[in-house]
């Protein structure tokens, strides 16, 4: 079966860096797009990152650009973000999902979703 599960969540200060990782099984990641989500309390889900399925070209939105970086390793059927710089803003509860054969990631059109990680940027 196909599951993602996200790890590397928890608190930390303004500035600060954190390491998200998700962990697939049940698929190859060759094959699916790759887009990590957030959604704070009372706010909309909204897109962070996405690595194509076609070419690996990663977009990210423009709020986190130059302080996120998103990655895979396909030997271990992993997905990441590096987040870096962290701002108060960034707090969230962050996803990993993916899409089959698509080239970009729709925030209520992928396949299959992971439970999320807690992401609190506090002083």
């Amino acid at each position: 079966q196909v599951q993602l599960v996200e790890s590397g969540g928890g608190l930390v200060q303004p500035g600060g860096s954190l390491r998200l990782s998700c962990v697939g099984s049940g698929f190859a990641l060759d094959y699916f797009a790759i887009g990590w989500f957030r959604q704070a309390p009372g706010k909309e889900r909204e897109g962070v990152s996405c690595i194509s399925s076609s070419d690996g070209r990663t977009s990210y939105a423009d709020s986190v650009k130059g302080r996120f970086t998103a990655s895979r390793d396909n030997a271990k059927n992993t997905v990441y973000l590096q987040m870096n710089s962290l701002k108060p803003e960034d707090t969230a509860v962050y996803y990993c999902a993916i899409a089959l054969k698509r080239l970009q990631c729709p925030a209520y059109g992928m396949d299959y979703w992971g439970k999320g990680t807690l992401v609190t940027v506090s002083s």
